[in-house]
């Protein structure tokens, strides 16, 4: 599949996600283009193996673990214990969700990602209920995700005003011509109506 990274990297990412799961469309195989130092890289993740998360570290320099699937709080662990790039561990979220789930977690992982619960593992293309966060207990920060578009920036401000540790947005599929074709016109857009007080 053809991903137009180098083009998106001249936008004005933090962060740029590389998906090694053979059953997303968005499956990255190949070579990397040379990106900007300030950008960090995210491999995803989905029930994958503890060698296969560390071969893909080493041969595309990640920066970040996001972790998709059913990861256990051990396998967390171990993961730590070999790695020396930041963990994120995603959970799936519609109308409600028991926060407790994430306690055993918050001793190796270093964010939380929430997206929406759907079909697909990601990219399912709405949001969740926000207001489910309102009863987020940690102060962990963590990473908003699932349906983001255009349409959603007024209650993304509206969020980021309250006391909630949001650590950043993950947009995808809304941004996107095809998978793994990312619409510059409408990042620049993001980014522009983002940066308006």
């Amino acid at each position: 599949m053809k991903h137009n990274t180098a083009e998106v990297a001249t936008v004005g990412s933090d962060y740029l996600g590389f998906i090694f799961y053979e059953k997303s469309p968005r499956n990255f195989e190949g070579v990397l283009p040379v990106l900007p130092s300030e950008i960090k890289k995210v491999g995803v993740f989905v029930n994958a193996s503890l060698d296969f998360i560390m071969n893909k570290i080493n041969l595309y320099s990640l920066d970040v673990v996001q972790l998709h699937g059913e990861e256990t709080p051990l396998f967390c662990a171990n993961l730590m214990a070999e790695i020396h790039v930041e963990i994120w561990k995603v959970f799936s979220i519609k109308d409600r969700f028991n926060f407790n789930e994430l306690t055993p977690y918050e001793s190796y992982t270093d964010k939380f990602l929430f997206d929406t619960k759907g079909k697909e593992k990601g990219g399912n293309g709405y949001t969740f209920n926000w207001e489910v966060l309102k009863d987020y207990p940690s102060n962990k920060p963590f990473v908003l995700s699932g349906g983001i578009g255009l349409g959603e920036i007024p209650a993304i401000k509206k969020l980021l005003l309250s006391n909630l540790p949001i650590y950043a947005i993950d947009i995808n599929s809304k941004f996107e011509e095809a998978p793994g074709q990312k619409d510059l016109e409408l990042l620049q857009q993001l980014k522009k109506e983002m940066n308006k007080t």
